[in-house]
């Protein structure tokens, strides 16, 4: 957190703390983090000498812990809580309890009352959502961790324990209660919300299931019944994906990997950068006049918190809106779907209730993207990547990661072993603010002979004072590409125009704004 969004997941600013070797998960994993937490307790209790040169000064460094991430299932067994599942199965630990089908065990995060609905321990009433929100801060969560923690550890015997852990959700204290608490964030709100798996997976997992009518359907209910199934239909979900798999070339090269055709795909290896740009950039357009109105509209509401909360900068009025978005999502979503049946609340998945909590955290935490689990997963992919023998695998992967923070350590303290490269490409051209120019590049001057170009160049040239004779003919040296300040580049139709269009990834793109009274209509062409 050093570092800024840009270049913070990059090889030489990530330092590996350890690994857990697999393929099974490990027994007890608080005896993996242990040894690491122990050497940062020391740093923070002590601090860390650092000679610093440019100074010449020593400086004492207690490094403070801003946050521990994972996923839903991961994160579980290091915060001491009883998983997704749990009666008290929130993740930032707010009062919500969740209810369960009869003779059932798991939990779901239903918080309007089924109709007829009488399943000792879960039959309070409605929950509203904004209520709960108010009511719940990072001092108040910190209150009820410590008040049913200390319920937790008191119990005179197993079967209280049993009995104690269902009532307060925790089977145990965090080892990260152990930690200075004036060198870190504190527990519960250490463990931050995961904005890349539950947007980029759990979400369209739910979701999508649900427009196919592929999820599971008990027995007292009816797939006929589901007037949200748009995409039931082979002819239509078929139709859908290659829509999807039609709208690659539009997609600029530096958007990375495009999504393929979720009707082939989706069911086999569907990375979370496809679902993020299929579900929440194409889906609102090409879902628009498939999906019914109110299913639509309700999944726009999640596309726009979304898109907000997944932004390194987010302003307080910005942050206000997509609260709005995601608790209108969240009580649309129960309406629409689940309609108060019994048979249907496990349909509210974790995924959902935790969205409505995105916003509020952001307050404290910051943007989540900056706390996300992306840089985790790239770091991973990245070692596994470099393992060149089949044999011990999690042994050469510990290897190559010790191996990694040497080389950064030195680069750390050295950082003339690998300057960072800031020349401009052979042949470019510096516009300032940021732009540059990139080859190929005309030979010679032509002459202007599109009329709508000349226009905009005169017009351009008037606009800075130039004052132009009547019988001036420009005539221009045309570029292949732009550089713009945020390093995407972006391409001229001189150059893309002469590619087919399935082995074109269009990056000229034209975003219009439009207002009319107080709202703003945007596309991008």
């Amino acid at each position: 957190m050093d570092h800024a969004p840009a270049v913070c997941y990059k090889k030489r600013y990530i330092l590996l703390g350890g690994f857990i070797g697999g393929p099974n998960k490990p027994r007890n994993a608080d005896s993996y983090i242990c040894v690491r937490l122990s050497h940062l307790a020391a740093i923070q209790k002590e601090g860390l000498k650092i000679w610093d040169a440019s100074h010449r000064k020593v400086f004492v460094s207690r490094p403070f812990l801003a946050a521990v991430g994972a996923d839903a299932v991961g994160l579980a067994p290091i915060a001491g809580t009883v998983g997704h599942n749990g009666k008290h199965g929130c993740r930032v630990h707010c009062p919500f309890v969740g209810r369960h089908k009869a003779r059932g065990t798991h939990y779901y995060g239903a918080r309007l009352k089924p109709a007829n609905y009488s399943v000792a321990g879960c039959d309070h009433n409605d929950v509203e959502l904004n209520t709960l929100l108010a009511a719940h801060t990072s001092a108040t969560s910190k209150a009820r961790y410590g008040t049913n923690l200390d319920i937790l550890i008191r119990s005179p015997n197993q079967a209280q324990y049993e009995k104690r852990h269902l009532q307060t959700g925790l089977v145990g204290p965090s080892i990260f209660s152990g930690l200075p608490a004036k060198h870190m964030l504190g527990v519960p709100a250490l463990f931050v919300l995961d904005i890349m798996h539950l947007p980029a997976l759990n979400i369209p997992d739910l979701i999508i299931p649900l427009w196919q009518a592929t999820i599971d359907c008990d027995k007292t209910d009816d797939k006929a019944l589901w007037t949200w199934a748009a995409l039931k239909d082979p002819v239509v979900w078929k139709s859908h994906g290659q829509s999807v798999a039609d709208a690659t070339p539009y997609i600029p090269g530096s958007f990375d990997r495009p999504p393929h055709n979720p009707a082939e795909k989706i069911s086999s290896g569907y990375k979370a950068w496809e679902y993020l740009l299929y579900f929440f950039s194409l889906g609102p357009a090409l879902l628009f006049g498939v999906l019914p109105d109110p299913i639509w509209q309700n999944y726009c509401k999640l596309v726009r918190g979304f898109r907000i909360l997944m932004q390194e900068e987010i302003t307080p009025t910005e942050l206000v809106e997509a609260h709005q978005h995601m608790t209108k999502f969240s009580d649309g979503f129960e309406e629409l779907y689940v309609q108060r049946r019994a048979d249907r609340i496990h349909f509210v998945r974790p995924c959902v209730h935790t969205a409505s909590h995105f916003a509020p955290e952001t307050t404290h935490v910051g943007p989540g993207i900056i706390v996300s689990q992306w840089a985790l997963e790239r770091t991973i992919g990245n070692l596994g990547e470099e393992i060149k023998q089949h044999r011990d695998p999690y042994t050469n992967i510990s290897e190559q990661g010790v191996r990694r923070c040497q080389v950064n350590a030195l680069k750390a303290i050295v950082p003339d072993l690998e300057p960072v490269n800031n020349s401009l490409p052979r042949g470019s051209e510096d516009l300032g603010s940021g732009f540059i120019l990139l080859r190929a590049r005309d030979r010679v001057d032509r002459k202007v002979s599109n009329l709508h170009e000349l226009h905009a160049i005169q017009t351009y040239l008037e606009r800075n004072g130039c004052i132009l004779p009547e019988s001036w003919e420009p005539r221009v040296r045309r570029w292949a590409c732009v550089r713009l300040p945020n390093g995407q580049v972006a391409r001229s139709s001189w150059k893309e125009s002469l590619k087919r269009i399935d082995r074109l990834r269009i990056s000229r793109n034209l975003k219009v704004s439009h207002h009319r009274g107080n709202s703003i209509y945007s596309i991008v062409i």
